[in-house]
């Protein structure tokens, strides 16, 4: 199969998009955001068709599931979405030459998005919605595992795009099979940038193997660190959030690391993770402190490969250190440089950690779940970036913009 015709019609509906107004583009919004709730019933029924056939013990099962709560959640976001500004046209920069040319630099679509994921249905509206507002064509590869979900989603998208006259090939989404993610991989000249979101085998897969541009959204290897000043309530308000709130997002915590002279305090920090039976994997140090108060059935002795994993589940694991400096030293060597955090009062240890940690998001005395874009006021995201060259972080709007330069003038011309 050729999956070509795929690629032409959303070029060519991207020529269209630049036509379309912002106030538009927030009306045709609010009604998707609108129709996803009303059509909750339909979404939630082709959503267990995928359930069905997936492992409820799977990491994925809980990112896979939908239910009336989320769905009105992700239109929320939706609607967000459209109380932010339009980052197109932004002038960045501008400048007037000695010999008459005014230039200016400008913010603009990438283009054609191309976004790869798995087990996420939700994401097939917060890519549509984050590309159409920046002006962007949207191409996704959703996996097999939630093909029912996205296309009942990609529907809903395409009726009320064709309600409004526009183009609906501004949204394709493609078939479900792996050979529909090599023709993306491959799809120069169409695709302007390829974005991963899933496990770390997906990410590397596409990273490797693709000919169009890629934004790596990477795993999330989270560790939080209660130093010796911390707040012990603190601590354990800010661990069973991390670890607790949704096990199965890349921002949920993996590693607690906790100094040495802070022992005394872990049972207390970790007593509320026994009340979602979350599996401990401690070092030694912590695992003396934690007989006889954590559920022996839940305390297991930490192995290396329990350091630098994401867990994705109800585990986590624990490392002792005896200095700020060996925090920071096993954090570098296990981080996937995606969210980090310190529990301390020492303020001069809380700049330095913020200043020394390389991490797309870097916390003091608050939970890693925050990492999201809906929670940093963007509105939504189309994922967590943890590369350096372009975005980093949570990748909304302007993440989604690059610039052009403007020349105007009259009639210079270059002299050698």
């Amino acid at each position: 199969m050729s999956y070509t015709i795929y690629f032409e019609k959303a070029v060519a509906a991207g020529r269209t998009i630049a036509a379309v107004s912002n106030d538009t583009i927030n009306k045709v919004l609010t009604e998707i955001a609108d129709a996803a709730i009303a059509a909750t019933d339909t979404i939630l029924a082709e959503n267990k068709k995928d359930l069905d056939r997936m492992d409820v013990n799977d990491p994925k099962y809980d990112r896979l599931k939908l239910t009336a709560d989320r769905i009105k959640g992700i239109a929320a976001d939706i609607v967000s979405v459209t109380k932010l500004a339009s980052p197109l046209g932004k002038v960045l920069s501008s400048n007037d030459l000695p010999n008459g040319l005014s230039i200016s630099k400008v913010s603009v679509p990438l283009g054609v998005v191309g976004v790869i994921y798995e087990a996420r249905p939700n994401v097939t509206f917060d890519v549509f919605a984050l590309s159409f507002k920046t002006g962007n064509v949207s191409v996704l590869k959703g996996g097999s595992d939630a093909d029912f979900s996205n296309r009942a989603i990609i529907s809903i998208i395409h009726q009320v795009l064709e309600a409004n006259n526009i183009d609906i090939n501004v949204a394709t989404l493609l078939p479900a099979e792996r050979e529909a993610t090599d023709a993306l991989l491959n799809a120069v000249g169409y695709v302007d940038v390829l974005i991963p979101r899933g496990s770390q085998g997906l990410i590397n897969h596409v990273r490797d193997n693709s000919k169009v541009p890629v934004i790596e959204t990477g795993a999330g290897i989270v560790h939080t660190y209660v130093d010796k000043s911390g707040d012990t309530q603190q601590a354990a308000d800010i661990v069973f959030n991390a670890k607790t709130r949704r096990v199965s997002v890349c921002n949920a915590l993996d590693c607690l690391i906790i100094h040495s002279s802070r022992l005394n305090d872990l049972a207390a920090i970790t007593l509320p993770l026994t009340g979602k039976q979350v599996e401990i994997f401690a070092d030694e140090p912590a695992y003396k402190v934690l007989q006889g108060h954590y559920p022996a059935e839940l305390l297991k002795q930490a192995e290396a490969k329990h350091f630098g994993i994401e867990f994705l589940d109800y585990k986590m694991a624990i490392k002792t250190v005896d200095s700020f400096d060996a925090a920071l030293e096993h954090i570098a060597v296990n981080s996937s440089k995606h969210s980090e955090a310190i529990i301390t009062e020492n303020a001069a240890n809380a700049e330095r950690f913020l200043n020394l940690v390389d991490a797309a998001a870097v916390y003091v005395n608050a939970s890693t779940a925050f990492t999201d874009g809906a929670q940093f006021g963007l509105g939504a995201e189309i994922g967590i970036s943890t590369q350096k060259l372009h975005a980093r972080g949570p990748m909304a709007l302007e993440e989604l913009t690059s610039y052009k330069w403007l020349v105007k003038g009259n009639g210079q011309v270059r002299n050698p």
